[in-house]
């Protein structure tokens, strides 16, 4: 998720276990502890592009890096704080900080390398979005409430509220999914997988993918609590195929191990977009959420084999239209026939 709840999570945790007079300081170093295995970020390079997407949630966010990941964030904060608490406890308040971020991480859609380096699959339960202002919102409360009276009881009033907003994500995920197949049965597809999602800022409306036929059908499907289930449909595209689409590359060129490489990070998403026949995008992602148009991808120049691949921005940013369109489908409207346009 983003940084700062990140932090707010890293938080709670140790500030519910801590003695009450170290609320505080515990509290400030699962905040800090917390968003550290998101420096990952700045490995990257100028030449490779793809480099930031292998690393980033790789490493520093799987299990087994935790106990290191504390010691690093204890060693790092004991330079500031080491006369005002002894280094075990710096240690245990780093470490539980430090542990929430890639569990926290794996509940979104983004993919996170939890079992590194026994697997590379990137685990995504898909129940919250990387932006939630309600759950991010929620928890600064607890957080800053728990600072200012010293209160282990908001810290863990937190920690029980971030628990059950991600079960609440995992019941409306599965709310979605059931609806999806239900509307690919009627379609008579048989859904050979399928991706479900929050869209940006909820957990009421849902990103909907699902393959079927060597394509992708995209959807939107709002589950709202006091009205039954609405689903708005997108468009569809067909399936990349390395062979069928890029049938004179070299599989041992630099070129097609990074296709490869982008493949394995959208999860085999990927679709060769219309009208844009060197750019392959990520499909799993789109400004609207039961858009065809992907927010962003890979361009390939197949003149040269031997260099890398270029990052490929789809996005034309978010337009008044867009943004109608999306508001309309949280509240469960009709949309507009224009905000269909090319199922963006």
């Amino acid at each position: 998720m983003d940084p700062l709840s990140q932090g707010l999570v890293g938080a709670v945790l140790p500030g519910s276990v801590s003695g009450k007079k170290e609320v505080r300081l515990a509290s400030l170093v699962g905040f800090l502890s917390g968003m550290l295995a998101d420096l990952d970020i700045l490995i990257r390079s100028s030449e490779d592009p793809l480099l930031v997407l292998d690393y980033h949630r790789q490493f520093t966010h799987s299990l087994v890096f935790i106990p290191l990941g504390g010691l690093i964030a204890a060693g790092i904060l004991r330079i500031f704080l080491g006369r005002r608490l002894g280094f075990g406890k710096l240690y245990l308040y780093a470490t539980l900080g430090y542990a929430t971020a890639g569990l926290l991480d794996a509940c979104t859609n983004y993919g996170t390398q939890l079992l590194w380096p026994f697997s590379d699959e990137r685990i995504a339960w898909n129940i919250i979005s990387i932006i939630d202002p309600v759950f991010t919102l929620t928890l600064a409360f607890f957080v800053i409430f728990a600072v200012i009276r010293r209160s282990r009881a908001a810290s863990r009033i937190g920690l029980l509220f971030a628990v059950l907003y991600l079960a609440f994500g995992l019941y409306q995920r599965e709310r979605a999914e059931d609806v999806l197949r239900a509307v690919a049965e009627e379609r008579g597809h048989a859904v050979e997988r399928a991706l479900v999602f929050p869209s940006i800022g909820n957990l009421v409306l849902w990103r909907a993918v699902y393959e079927s036929g060597g394509k992708y059908y995209m959807n939107a499907v709002r589950v709202g609590l006091f009205s039954p289930p609405k689903i708005y449909e997108g468009g569809q595209i067909e399936k990349f195929d390395p062979e069928r689409d890029l049938p004179g590359l070299d599989p041992g060129s630099v070129l097609y191990r990074d296709v490869r490489r982008f493949k394995h990070f959208s999860d085999g998403y990927l679709a060769v977009y219309p009208g844009s026949p060197n750019a392959v995008g990520d499909m799993r992602y789109s400004l609207l959420p039961n858009g065809v148009k992907p927010l962003w991808g890979i361009a390939i120049d197949e003149d040269n084999p031997d260099n890398h691949v270029t990052m490929y921005d789809y996005g034309r940013g978010v337009t008044d239209e867009k943004w109608r369109a999306f508001l309309a489908m949280i509240r469960g409207r009709e949309l507009a026939p224009s905000s269909t346009e090319e199922g963006e």
